[in-house]
């Protein structure tokens, strides 16, 4: 069976569903929330650089055709820590100077 696929309203990549953050514009009262509901949706990278473009440019808004509440923003911001901290960062050596 085939896997859903999804894009980045951000960096425009194509990659299966579960790889991003849904935010939603919920129908028929029109909020916006992150991940449940039924309604127009849009979708993000779990990662910084698609989360400050998708908020500086409205991304978000436009491909919702809604504001998006700045607790939106915060919330996925709260997110991205989350994950940046369980995936420690593993720095690689340089060649030694021996």
């Amino acid at each position: 069976m085939q896997t859903n696929h999804r894009r980045c309203v951000s960096c425009r990549r194509v990659a299966p569903k579960a790889e991003f953050w849904r935010v939603v514009r919920v129908y028929p009262d029109r909020q916006v929330c992150l991940d449940q509901g039924m309604g127009r949706s849009a979708y993000l990278c779990p990662q910084a650089d698609c989360l400050r473009q998708a908020q500086k440019k409205s991304r978000l808004g436009r491909a919702l055709k809604a504001n998006v509440p700045e607790a939106i923003y915060q919330s996925l911001w709260q997110r991205l820590a989350e994950i940046e901290e369980k995936e420690p960062t593993t720095i690689t050596p340089g060649p030694s100077k021996t």
